[in-house]
């Protein structure tokens, strides 16, 4: 008798060390193509938490948006739980966080190191959004500068009047209606099958973006106005976050915080490579002239003050970001 509840009793150990060990499986949530650089940087993420955790945190990444999940929904689908993790396009959001448009203005921050230094203001905010929809921000990465793709070569303003363009957010909405297009907002599923049906004659986006939807075949010029910054947020679920052990949360944290950095660089070449990519697809690639810019910034600057209008707690993130950068 006692030996069997020596038995029962070394079973029962078994079960908690393995219970204890168990996997932690999450499907995560990625709309981009296999290709594109941020779900590679979602891949190598997955792989270095399943490294740091011992095997016992593992990420399957899900691309092409094939778990269902549209770009604007990333947020609300982490909240409730329909996924555990997801690369979110931050600016997609603002229906759930008007503030998270932020970034998004057009030539706030145009170019990285712009960026950075508004992130020094505004990722605390960002994170407090975050933890308010139910989850933490694990780490963020920028889009190559946005450009803008269309049949015929864009000179000036008058070019652009009447195009019919794709745009991400309500700031590119207003941005490129201040310029005479007839923007249309559409997350990235719709964008190639928009371009085939004719739905819409151009598209402002990252090069990345451009080889991945193969632009080529629908247009032959791209303008690198890099006109907005925009960012990726990866987040987690606070609920599947706390059934962490606290060793696999400083692991996932520590690795987060590496990665970042990281895949920042990795956005600052991947622009330079997408580039010539579709240069050797016989797209034409030029810059705005400087009469074009500064055309185009002059046009620009009253939607900051239009934004700080509409979303009053983000005038003291700009104001301290353009009091440094100024």
């Amino acid at each position: 008798m006692k030996s069997a509840f020596r038995a029962l009793l070394a079973a029962g150990a078994l079960v908690a060390a393995v219970q204890a060990h168990a996997e932690t499986n999450w499907d995560m949530s990625v709309v981009w193509p296999q290709g594109n650089f941020h779900t590679q940087d979602a891949i190598k993420f997955a792989e270095t938490v399943k490294d740091v955790t011992g095997g016992e945190v593992v990420i399957t990444v899900h691309a092409g948006g094939s778990l269902g999940i549209k770009g604007p929904e990333g947020m609300a689908a982490v909240r409730d739980g329909l996924v555990p993790i997801a690369d979110i396009l931050m600016s997609q959001q603002v229906g759930e966080a008007p503030i998270l448009g932020v970034e998004t203005l057009p030539y706030l921050a145009p170019t990285m190191s712009d960026l950075a230094l508004l992130h020094k203001y505004f990722r605390p905010k960002i994170e407090e959004v975050a933890a308010s929809m139910n989850q933490k921000l694990l780490y963020m990465v920028p889009w190559p500068g946005q450009a803008v793709y269309t049949k015929n070569p864009i000179k000036t303003i008058d070019d652009l009047a009447g195009v019919k363009l794709r745009v991400v957010d309500a700031n590119g909405q207003n941005f490129f209606t201040a310029l005479g297009a007839a923007p249309l907002q559409m997350p990235w599923g719709e964008v190639v099958p928009s371009l085939a049906a004719g739905t819409i004659e151009g598209v402002t986006t990252s090069s990345s973006s451009g080889v991945d939807g193969s632009f080529w075949e629908f247009m032959k010029n791209m303008s690198t106005f890099n006109w907005q910054a925009s960012s990726n947020l990866v987040t987690v679920n606070l609920d599947a976050w706390n059934e962490l052990t606290e060793e696999q949360q400083t692991a996932i944290e520590t690795a987060s915080i590496k990665l970042e950095a990281e895949f920042w660089l990795a956005s600052s070449a991947e622009d330079q490579k997408k580039i010539a990519v579709l240069k050797e697809h016989g797209m034409d690639v030029t810059a705005p002239s400087a009469e074009l810019k500064a055309e185009l910034i002059k046009r620009a600057k009253p939607l900051w003050e239009e934004f700080k209008a509409r979303v009053p707690e983000a005038a003291p993130y700009i104001d301290a970001y353009l009091a440094v950068r100024n």
